[in-house]
């Protein structure tokens, strides 16, 4: 076992604090990564904060990781000391049930190892993440990184990147298609620059008229403040595709009437509670309301792959792991443009 550094938080209402703990040594298909950057997700404060239950403690967030190779197993043939190198938001799964097969890990029917508040497959031991020194990771799992793109805009990738790119390719989004993004977070600021990629027309829907700047600097082709006086009849039945990127409560019925005749609404926040949904908005206009998570190891690579030859990346504030308690006051009140991602060298 391999002594590390962390910070972590003890139970639901603690403060993160420095927390020693172990990783295992490479196995012979292992992967040793020296963390360099960490992307802070929004879920990191739901699970932190126990807020969607089952918290695992003491817990170290963190699952878009990237740094450099340390050491390798044996039998690794995809990465050498020394290369740039990723890791999502889970570690393993079965590798054996038909998610697993189709390349859909993260819809794993047996086990999906998150990479934190999780435990692997022994079912006993826990999971800690990429707020961290090191993390050792199957070569399976672990993802390349691009090195002609800047490391610490990469991070956000492997969560708000993935999260947003599966969607859009899943549902096979791009010219001739009118797409609106729900919420400019995140999230939402990588299905701005992803879709604008893709050929879409796109629109940022809004409850901040202060946003339309930014949202058009992104490439927005439109915005619409929902808070403005009939701002949803007056783009009623106008989109082919609504990308909810919303974890705040919000009408989702409201949203749904903005959609075309058989318009899909792909749902990727997670409010802290559940939506009240009107069967009407649906059925009166055969529309559809889906739901998708991250994405699988061969298109999660797929999308650093894309973002590599776009020029794609996550606009970030990189800040010092002593700054996350500030960090996750900020990002409660949608305060960061647009990802905060930490340097793991002030840790």
């Amino acid at each position: 076992m391999t002594e590390t550094k962390g910070y972590a938080v003890q139970d639901s209402k603690s403060p993160f604090i420095p927390f020693s703990f172990e990783r295992r040594e490479p196995g012979d298909g292992d992967v040793e990564i020296e963390i360099l950057y960490c992307g802070v997700c929004h879920s990191d404060i739901h699970q932190a904060r126990d807020e969607w239950g089952g918290s695992i403690y003491p817990m170290i967030p963190g699952h878009e990781i990237v740094g450099k190779v340390k050491r390798i197993g044996h039998n690794v043939k995809r990465f050498k000391v020394g290369d740039l190198a990723g890791v999502g938001c889970f570690v393993d799964s079965c590798r054996t049930c038909s998610s697993c097969h189709d390349h859909l890990e993260q819809y794993c029917e047996k086990h999906m190892v998150g990479t934190y508040n999780s435990v692997e497959k022994d079912l006993k031991t826990p999971t800690y993440g990429g707020y961290s020194k090191l993390i050792v990771v199957d070569e399976k799992y672990t993802l390349r990184i691009p090195e002609s793109l800047p490391l610490s805009h990469v991070a956000p990738l492997l969560c708000a990147g993935i999260t947003t790119y599966s969607p859009l390719r899943y549902w096979k989004i791009g010219s001739g298609h009118d797409v609106a993004i729900m919420g400019l977070g995140g999230l939402g600021h990588m299905a701005v620059k992803f879709a604008v990629s893709m050929g879409a027309k796109v629109t940022v829907l809004s409850t901040s008229k202060q946003k339309e700047s930014a949202a058009k600097a992104l490439g927005a082709h439109h915005f619409i403040c929902t808070k403005e006086e009939n701002a949803f009849k007056e783009n009623a039945e106008k989109f082919d595709f609504i990308i909810n990127a919303v974890s705040a409560p919000h009408d989702t019925n409201a949203y749904l009437g903005l959609l075309k005749r058989e318009g899909v609404m792909v749902v990727l926040g997670v409010p802290d509670k559940p939506t009240a949904l009107n069967q009407a908005s649906l059925i009166m206009k055969r529309r559809k309301i889906a739901g998708s998570l991250i994405g699988g190891i061969k298109e999660t690579q797929e999308m650093l792959d894309y973002c590599e030859k776009h020029r794609i990346t996550s606009d970030v504030e990189v800040i010092s792991i002593d700054y996350i308690e500030k960090a996750y006051e900020r990002m409660i009140k949608g305060d960061v443009n647009y990802r905060f991602v930490i340097d793991l060298s002030t840790l």
